[in-house]
Parts: structure tokens; sequence; C-alpha cells
């Protein structure tokens, strides 16, 4: 990568910034070109040059991060003054069912925060009620203040927008005397050893730490994974998914749809109570 490509994408940083993307938007949007332009290796831009990377993206990716990846490699065409490379992304069916490898049960959930107790963690198994709770953004989580406990609810910002989130009553109740026995007084709960809000990293490399003590399959544990769970749970009471898309500060139904898709099991029990399979009869 040339000095003047490092110069061009600390500009485009700068683009980002001024249209107030998220922080773990730019950092994706920055990882993924520098991924085309070590691709591309210094030749100069053109149609056939991102084609090229497409392919190779195709090659070496699942559909929905080719995806992403040529999402971030547009924008940044665009911003360039070259619209005409752009490419199109894939065509991907929308799937109706999760993977069964991949969704986290409540027994499971309830067992990550069980392991967590007996390793006398009681900030990672608040943590865990808390993300899981409240459907909050790991990012969000410096939202949850002492104040907060006080009110039952906290404000955060996102994408440009505001959304209130709601604190279950136990929930704070547990957290305060979290706050109590810790000596926090004031400001965010959850920090890392230096002070920090505790990033995505930090809580996806301790909650793995519980999956053999909880007999938890690790492909099922980060911490994105229990925002899905309380969408999953409070879909199957509420059945409405335009407020459950302003819970999760989702500007589009599409995206809050992935959230609450099942495995398919509810569908496969269905079909076997239809009963419009006959009886195999031997022909002797």
């Amino acid at each position: 990568m040339t000095t003047y490509n490092l110069e061009v994408l600390n500009q485009y940083k700068t683009h980002l910034h001024e249209e107030e993307r998220s922080q773990n938007t730019i950092q994706k949007y920055l990882r993924d070109l520098r991924t085309f332009l070590v691709f591309t290796d210094g030749q100069e831009l053109s149609k056939l040059a991102v084609l090229a990377f497409k392919e190779h993206l195709i090659t070496a990716y699942a559909p929905a991060s080719v995806n992403s990846m040529l999402a971030a490699v547009n924008g940044f065409l665009e911003w360039l003054g070259f619209p005409q490379y752009k490419v199109k992304q894939l065509k991907i069916q929308r799937e109706i069912f999760s993977k069964p490898e991949k969704e986290l049960s409540q027994r499971e959930y309830q067992r990550l925060i069980q392991a967590a107790e007996k390793k006398n963690n009681r900030k990672l198994a608040l943590l865990i009620q808390t993300i899981c709770a409240t459907g909050i953004r790991v990012s969000e989580l410096r939202h949850i203040t002492v104040s907060a406990l006080h009110t039952g609810r906290t404000t955060v910002s996102c994408k440009g927008k505001n959304r209130t989130i709601f604190l279950p009553k136990e929930l704070c109740r547990n957290l305060k005397h979290f706050c109590k026995e810790q000596g926090i007084q004031s400001g965010t709960i959850f920090l890392a050893k230096t002070g920090k809000p505790l990033d995505r990293s930090n809580i996806w490399r301790m909650m793995k730490n519980l999956c053999k003590d909880a007999n938890v399959e690790p492909s099922k544990v980060f911490p994105h994974n229990l925002r899905h769970l309380f969408a999953r749970t409070y879909y199957k009471i509420e059945k409405d998914i335009s407020r459950l898309a302003d819970i999760l500060g989702h500007s589009s139904i599409n995206t809050t749809r992935i959230y609450t898709i099942e495995t398919g099991a509810k569908h496969a029990r269905q079909i076997d109570r239809m009963q419009l399979v006959l009886g195999y009869r031997s022909v002797t």
C-alpha cells in the first residue's frame, strides 16, 4: 500500500466522521478498504480491478460478508468520484430459518450466567444479563450508568438517532448491589481495568471462557447473540416487529426480521401435525 493510499484513507476516515458514522462502522469500512488496496497492490483503479476483487471475495467469504465488503468499496469509489467503477452486490435469498448451531437458547443463556457466577465473576454475569435483558448494543454499554439505575432507563445515541432503553427492575436492583460492593458511585458501570468501557473483544473473550463450564457450543457464544435472544423473546410475546425495530434502534424492519428468525423446529412440528402424508402400504 502506497503512502498516497494511506493518505486517501485518512481523508475518507474524516469524511465518515463528518457523515456521523459510528466508530465501529468506520473501523469496519477502513479494514475492508485496506483489504481492497492490498489486493489491487497499487494498480490503477478501474472497473476490471474492482470486478477482480469481487471474484476474489466470492471464493474466500460468505455471500453476506462479500456484500458487506463491496458496500465499503462502493462507498469509497463514490466518494473518490468514480461511481462508474462500482459493482453490483450478490443477490441473496432471505433465509427464513436460522442455523441451529448458531442460535443461543434461553437455557444455554442461563447456563452461561451460572458458569460466570461459579467462577465468582459477578461482573460478567451481570454484563451478560444487561445486554440480553435490554437488547442494548455492546457499543452502547457505556450508557449503563449509576444514575440510570435510579431512573430505570437510559438514552443512547447511535447512527444519528436517540432512543430510550428501559432497564428491568430486578436488573437495576442487582446492579445497585454490585455497585455498592465495588464502590462504584457514579458513571459507567462496566469498565475495563484501564478505566475505559469494555469493548466487544473484551466481552467476547470473557464469554468464550465460559463455554466449557456452561456446556454451550462456542459458535453460539458472542455478545451480539444476546441481542438476538432478546429480539426473539420479545417477538414471541408481542408479535410487533415495528415496535421491536424501534427498541433495537433499527432503521429497517428487514434488519429486525433477521433477529427474529428461528431454527425451523416449530415449523417442522407444525407440518407433521398437518398429517398430509398417508401411511405406506407394502405390496405383498
